[in-house]
């Protein structure tokens, strides 16, 4: 039986997602705040360029400019950066029915980190991804299964996703349990020509995922460089692998061990080759920065579990300044040839 899923944000990993699982036949709509991305849906359909040259194009999906509009889900995905959930948080409950899911996909650490977690800081929120308690206030935490993901994508036109690499989305409850609900999504993810895992540790698949973004994101942002750059030129590997192994000493503390070692989750970053991350795309288009979910929050963390971080404060530091600016002067960087 075919799910109700409504993704929210018609970006690259939503809109690649919604796509797929669209074009297996389940029944997506999609909420889309950029009137040009959802216009272009509407009209034509969302295309997917895949790695191997093909094109897919989904017509049997629709785009809404708010919550207002899909009524209730069976699975809402919430795919916009992190740094907008506050946003979109107090109009989920629109799209509630008893046991709607909500999943969330987003890069970094996430808000519920301390959810279903045990221990003396259960039920915490990362005020540095959920400053205000807006998003808590409006997610329940039973409602939420974690998904961590792994493609890469990038928006190249209205209503156009490349697919560069990489098509694994998998999925956790907070407490580790294989519920039905989990399976269910799996088989769902699976059956769209997607991979996935059932995780009992969704935070340590997390903190894995983390681990390479809060280097690589920060770093291309600042130099303007890709993965494979940044990994190739020993300056920028040496200082990823100094906010690596400092991440990995919070990440320790807090009970996590990691499965990959640096130099691997490094090597598997430059076998992207010279993608732009997320973040640069970002600096590239003009956009707010993802920058207090990527770093700020291993930064909160650090200082919660009294753990020095002079490295990654300092690139922190400096990225937090570029989005201010960037906000302040309603302004993208982009790199241009010089005469």
């Amino acid at each position: 039986m075919a799910m109700k899923i409504c993704v929210i944000g018609a970006g690259a990993i939503g809109g690649l997602l919604g796509a797929k699982l669209a074009h297996a036949g389940e029944t997506v709509t999609f909420v889309e705040v950029n009137a040009v991305q959802r216009e272009a849906i509407n009209t034509n359909g969302l295309k997917v360029l895949a790695p191997d040259g093909q094109e897919l194009v989904v017509k049997n999906v629709r785009a809404f400019p708010d919550t207002g509009g899909p009524g209730p889900q069976d699975l809402i995905v919430l795919a916009v950066k992190a740094h907008h959930i506050a946003e979109v948080a107090p109009g989920l409950k629109k799209l509630y029915g008893k046991d709607t899911i909500v999943m969330t996909v987003q890069n970094g650490l996430p808000w519920w980190y301390f959810h279903k977690h045990g221990g003396p800081l259960e039920g915490s929120r990362l005020s540095s991804v959920d400053p205000d308690g807006a998003i808590n206030a409006n997610v329940e935490p039973d409602r939420i299964v974690g998904c961590v993901v792994y493609p890469a994508a990038s928006i190249v036109g209205p209503g156009v996703i490349r697919h560069e690499e990489g098509d694994r989305f998998s999925v956790g409850e907070l407490d580790g349990s294989k519920s039905n609900r989990v399976q269910a999504i799996y088989n769902m993810i699976v059956g769209a020509g997607l991979k996935s895992y059932i995780l009992d540790n969704v935070r340590a698949e997390i903190w894995l995922k983390a681990w390479g973004n809060l280097s690589f994101n920060p770093i291309s942002a600042l130099t303007h460089e890709g993965m494979e750059g940044i990994a190739r030129f020993a300056l920028t590997r040496a200082l990823s692998v100094a906010m690596m192994e400092e991440a990995q000493l919070v990440a320790k503390k807090l009970g996590i061990t990691f499965r990959h070692t640096i130099e691997k989750r490094i090597a598997g970053a430059e076998s992207v080759g010279p993608h732009k991350t997320s973040m640069l795309q970002d600096v590239e288009g003009g956009r707010s920065l993802e920058i207090d979910a990527l770093v700020g929050s291993i930064v909160e963390l650090a200082r919660i579990t009294e753990t020095p971080t002079p490295h990654i404060d300092a690139v922190y530091a400096c990225t937090k300044l570029l989005d201010k600016v960037m906000g302040d002067r309603h302004a993208a960087v982009v790199l241009s040839t010089a005469a």
